[in-house]
């Protein structure tokens, strides 16, 4: 029987927005959809919240997530995730098949998608994969560097930069709602993202990432639209 680690990883400080993972959302603390995505798989072995705010792991020790405090060198904003499930690994002393990494800032995924994703890469030869979705107008073609000292504009991808949509390449944007791993991939290299990884698409439709009071503002209005439709 597969083992899977869920790890939520819920920092309590950040720039962009002050105590974002208990901002509420549709009622609900940020952390929380990751928190209820985890429970509603089936495969997660042990949901695990990693932080080194003492109010998010209260809420999430009521919720029913293994709590963990956070060691100072991976609390400031300059952690790297690889550092965090490494400790994580450390604390928690148990084999596990698979990592699995929800992140509070990329709400808009269920535990029906954590579950494919596990099925996924655990029939597939790659190490790692990665939740993302297809770019359309959002393309690296239309895309440029600014040179700052005379303002020119340099394309990506210079012979692609006047092709009409329908004929550009197919591209995928990470979204940040579903990272997992091999554990004996990770532990060789301390990675969660492998050389070799595996696509878990995802609809475009819900793309929400929250870094700034922007990102909430938008996102109030789409939480609803999201739930509405997987409630369907």
């Amino acid at each position: 029987m597969r083992r899977v680690l869920g790890l939520i990883p819920a920092r309590g400080g950040s720039k962009g927005i002050p105590n974002k993972n208990m901002r509420l959302l549709g009622g609900i603390p940020l952390v929380g959809y990751a928190i209820n995505a985890g429970k509603e798989s089936s495969l997660i072995t042990d949901l695990v919240v990693s932080s080194d705010d003492e109010n998010i792991l209260d809420f999430a020790r009521k919720q029913g997530c293994i709590s963990l405090k956070r060691s100072n060198e991976n609390s400031d904003s300059v952690a790297t995730i690889d550092a965090v499930v490494t400790e994580v690994l450390k604390v928690m002393d148990k084999d596990y098949d698979y990592i699995l990494v929800l992140q509070p800032t990329a709400p808009l995924r269920t535990g029906i998608d954590v579950d494919k994703a596990i099925e996924m890469l655990e029939n597939s030869r790659a190490d790692s994969i990665v939740s993302v979705i297809r770019l359309d107008d959002i393309h690296p073609a239309r895309m440029y560097t600014k040179r700052s000292i005379d303002n020119m504009l340099h394309s990506y991808i210079p012979e692609m930069e006047r092709s009409r949509r329908q004929d550009l390449p197919d591209t995928f944007l990470r979204n940040g709602c579903i990272y997992a791993v091999k554990t004996p991939a990770f532990l060789r290299n301390q990675k969660l993202i492998q050389k070799d990884k595996i696509a878990y698409e995802m609809s475009e439709k819900y793309w929400l990432n929250i870094d700034s009071e922007r990102d909430l503002i938008i996102a109030e209005s789409l939480i609803l639209k999201w739930k509405k439709e997987i409630l369907k």
